[in-house]
């Protein structure tokens, strides 16, 4: 079985399905991806699924299972079945899972969400499923210190994962400040060193950056505007859109590229190809990817785009700026979001607030 990439002829929208072995399309897991498409979640995050569900399938054979008529049980037994080497899921010789190698818990319970969205999906739509994968998606509602309005009417079924694994919650990774002089410093042309320096002081996705149109960019007032639209190098905003105050020596990098690099291009985009082909063209996902294995060589920094957004976040909380207001300037739809993925502290925070507060 294969993961396929699908370019729809009338828009050129992306998407992606899964092929069995005969290069056939995959039905059910087929209709699931199209409704996912349908109801615009992001490309990347159908992808996954499609590898997921890819897996899921791929065992489902090895074990000579039906996909409508697995229990609860076979899907808990999808679990050791991904740590095992692929010579081992074949029937090949035993060996013992190593999970850790081949599938972090994060993977393994993204793996799982994704096969209990499509048995979701098609227990809606009429197919018969047994009755624990029935209980799997219609799970009683339970106690919690939160209880959703009018609870107190009734019972109601809620949807639960019940099978996962235990997973470290690890903090964004963020630069340090060396590290992020280290890299802009390494970029040899200002519309790299406007690029990086644009997300280390916006906060603004990879997505974000990429769909930016000069309009967008307001020098008099040092804001730049992120907007939801569609983009013809399929760079995505995901989330709503807003404006996002900057420093004007941020402008005064924009200005520069402008006028030594940028030139007389005439194009909407503001980070578009000048060296490499197709000339004139919003830049790709694939060249920055290019752009940070070569800076990543030249620095010996590991990063990536959405560090500089991360570093971004984490010194503002840092700085006590109001979680609201890094709601906003990030673009999440709930502060709990923010305080969930920015609301870590190192042993270097703590020992600063214990100093603050006179502890130490």
């Amino acid at each position: 079985m294969r993961v396929q990439l699908v370019i729809a002829p009338h828009d050129e929208s992306r998407s992606w399905t899964v092929l069995d072995d005969d290069l056939d399309v995959v039905g059910p897991i087929e209709s699931f991806l199209a409704h996912m498409s349908a109801v615009c979640r992001s490309p990347n995050t159908v992808r996954a699924y499609a590898h997921d569900l890819k897996d899921f399938f791929t065992y489902c054979r090895a074990c000579g299972l039906e996909w409508d008529r697995v229990s609860l049980e076979d899907v808990g037994r999808f679990i050791p079945w991904l740590g095992l080497s692929d010579e081992a899921r074949h029937g090949g010789t035993a060996s013992v899972p190593i999970r850790a190698a081949r599938c972090a818990p994060v993977t393994v319970n993204r793996k799982l969400s994704a096969v209990s969205s499509f048995y979701q999906f098609h227990g809606r739509n009429g197919v018969g499923l047994d009755k624990s994968m029935q209980a799997w998606q219609r799970q009683s509602q339970v106690a919690s210190s939160w209880a959703p309005f009018l609870a107190h009417l009734g019972n109601h079924p809620v949807r639960k994962r019940v099978i996962s694994l235990k997973t470290d919650r690890l903090g964004p990774r963020v630069l340090p400040p060396e590290q992020v002089d280290a890299v802009i410093g390494a970029c040899v042309r200002l519309r790299d060193r406007f690029l990086f320096t644009l997300l280390r002081t916006s906060g603004l996705r990879i997505g974000e950056a990429l769909g930016l149109r000069h309009e967008d960019l307001n020098p008099r007032r040092c804001e730049v505007a992120v907007w939801s639209r569609v983009n013809t190098n399929h760079a995505r905003a995901k989330s709503r859109s807003r404006v996002v105050p900057v420093p004007a020596a941020v402008l005064a990098l924009y200005s520069d590229y402008l006028h030594e690099e940028y030139g007389p291009l005439d194009c909407d985009y503001v980070f578009v190809n000048l060296w490499g082909s197709p000339r004139g063209q919003a830049m790709s996902y694939s060249a920055i990817h290019s752009l940070v294995r070569r800076l990543r060589a030249d620095t010996g920094v590991a990063f990536s785009p959405h560090s500089f957004r991360h570093t971004y976040a984490t010194e503002l909380l840092r700085s006590e700026v109001p979680a609201e207001v890094v709601r906003v300037l990030l673009g999440h739809s709930s502060i709990s979001t923010t305080v969930d993925t920015y609301g870590h502290l190192t042993a270097e925070d703590t020992r600063r607030a214990l100093v603050k507060a006179g502890v130490l």
